[in-house]
């Protein structure tokens, strides 16, 4: 809880920073533009948190995005594939990647690393050689399919602004998120993992299931992140969409309190942690800092982000070991 409060104290200053330096920044079409973005991201940041709480990994969440959000429109516009077919079809491979790390992790005990970052290459590699490197869109048709990404609601008693859909969606996966995160068998199962692998599985956890199900869960939202982040910018070019992506990502799950050493973290902290991820580089432009910073600035963030963990982690054994002393010789 204190590692939400502090990177959510750490959001509102950046903001009040912003907003006092440039008065645009709190305009409605600023706002709206940064909470679809943030919804967007935070969509495959809640994927990647139930990697980091296994105590895992995922690189490849950039290409998977590439690879859905290429294959969306080629098969709508160029394949003449119905709607509903694309999705599913979507949402299959998006499975099946999980899938196939998750086994290659647990059954084949390769590292995480290694499997993910093979597949952030051979991803991007399949998405260009199918289209051909060709720039892939929607036209000006399926204006229904991408009111999903672009599509605004009303709300009322505040005129000028609307909420973005790519919001509604985000928050309602969130809320999945956090029950199954919280409420369930299977998050008390995945907090156990990350904490003690080896013990979870002495006590009798399944632990290769919970762990394959963790990188379904991740490649699936990044999946779903593909689909969107397609029907937003409606020209995707396979070489370009989704670089980096992936340590947004994890850059927000971090930030958001998960330990990348495993058994922690929040739903709610991952959100916040997008946004602030989003509102730093919305910062960056508002405030005429050279873009050519972004990266040294989001890179900065991550190791201040880890080295806190750390301390923070230190300074809880240290207070444990000196209560339990306490108490021994109590």
């Amino acid at each position: 809880m204190k590692k939400i409060l502090g990177i959510l104290i750490l959001l509102i200053v950046v903001c009040v920073v912003t907003a006092v330096s440039n008065e645009n920044f709190v305009s409605a079409y600023n706002m709206q533009n940064v909470i679809r973005l943030t919804s967007l991201f935070g969509i495959i940041s809640i994927g990647v948190a139930f990697v980091i709480i296994s105590g895992g990994i995922d690189l490849s969440i950039g290409s998977v995005i590439c690879l859905v959000g290429s294959l969306l429109p080629y098969l709508i516009v160029e394949k003449q594939y119905s709607i509903a077919s694309a999705l599913l079809l979507s949402g299959a491979i998006s499975i099946a990647i999980g899938l196939i790390h998750g086994l290659l992790i647990t059954k084949l005990k390769l590292q995480p690393f290694i499997v993910t970052l093979c597949g952030l290459l051979i991803y991007r590699g399949i998405a260009r050689g199918i289209t051909e490197d060709q720039t892939q869109g929607f036209g000006t048709g399926y204006t229904g399919l991408r009111y999903l990404a672009t599509g605004k609601v009303e709300i009322p008693f505040w005129e000028g602004f609307k909420l973005p859909v790519p919001f509604l969606i985000m928050l309602g996966l969130a809320i999945v998120a956090a029950f199954f995160l919280n409420k369930t068998i299977f998050g008390r199962y995945l907090k156990a993992i990350g904490n003690n692998e080896a013990a979870a599985r002495y006590s009798g956890i399944k632990t290769d299931r919970v762990v394959i199900m963790s990188y379904v869960i991740c490649s699936f939202l990044a999946g779903v992140g593909g689909v969107l982040f397609a029907l937003d910018i409606n020209s995707v070019q396979p070489e370009g969409i989704g670089n980096f992506y992936e340590l947004y990502a994890i850059a927000a799950a971090v930030l958001g309190g998960c330990s990348i050493r495993g058994g922690e973290g929040t739903i709610l902290g991952v959100v916040i942690g997008a946004a602030l991820m989003r509102v730093l580089r919305n910062s960056i432009t508002m405030l005429g800092i050279p873009s050519q910073l972004e990266f040294a600035i989001i890179g900065a963030v991550i190791l201040v982000g880890v080295i806190t963990d750390e301390l923070v982690k230190r300074y809880a054994q240290k207070r444990r070991a000196v209560l339990q002393a306490r108490q021994t010789s109590g």
